[in-house]
């Protein structure tokens, strides 16, 4: 049974998110928007989740498939899918901060640190709390890098500089070891 498996995975062609993207965007199969979704989605929801609040979190990661529904044909092939769809989610996010901002200044100020459940470790939690406390644009950067986005493509993301998004890195990370730096040992 176990050949069976091997034989079958050495003939099965993994498609990259680019090309899905192409062939979405010339046949409008939803099956292969399902791909795209299956392929990115978690990690879009982790990036919105890391910069605001689990509800909002929802709601942007929706909005952000539904322009990409809406807007198939503004997608340029450049191999970076992922970069163009955390791209779309990041103006929707910054939207809808400014939309509550206008609302209530206080509700930005706390719109990370609003449904947080507590983790079993305390380190889990410290650390948390402590990417919670860093500036927008340096935790946006930071969890970015951990999606695996170099700082190019980060840069490409948040319409910055290449030196200002290593800049945004060093301050993350400084401030996140500082901050835990009393957990070490």
């Amino acid at each position: 049974m176990s050949l069976t498996i091997a034989i079958k995975s050495l003939f099965s062609v993994e498609i990259d998110n680019d090309d899905l993207m192409q062939m979405y965007i010339a046949s409008d199969d939803p099956k292969l928007l399902a791909k795209l979704y299956d392929n990115c989605g978690n990690d879009l929801f982790h990036f919105l989740v890391t910069q605001s609040g689990y509800e909002m979190a929802k709601d942007i990661s929706q909005k952000t498939w539904l322009k990409v529904i809406n807007n198939k044909q503004m997608y340029q092939a450049n191999g970076h899918f992922k970069a163009w769809l955390f791209a779309i989610a990041r103006h929707l996010l910054i939207d809808e901060i400014r939309q509550q901002k206008n609302h209530s200044d206080e509700a930005v100020n706390n719109l990370a640190v609003t449904d947080i459940s507590p983790f079993s470790e305390i380190l889990e939690e410290a650390f948390d709390h402590a990417l919670l406390d860093l500036p927008f644009e340096q935790r946006e950067a930071f969890v970015l890098q951990q999606e695996g986005f170099g700082i190019q493509q980060i840069a490409t993301i948040t319409h910055s500089e290449p030196e200002a998004v290593k800049s945004r890195l060093r301050y993350a990370k400084q401030s996140l070891r500082t901050k835990l730096d009393i957990y070490h040992d």
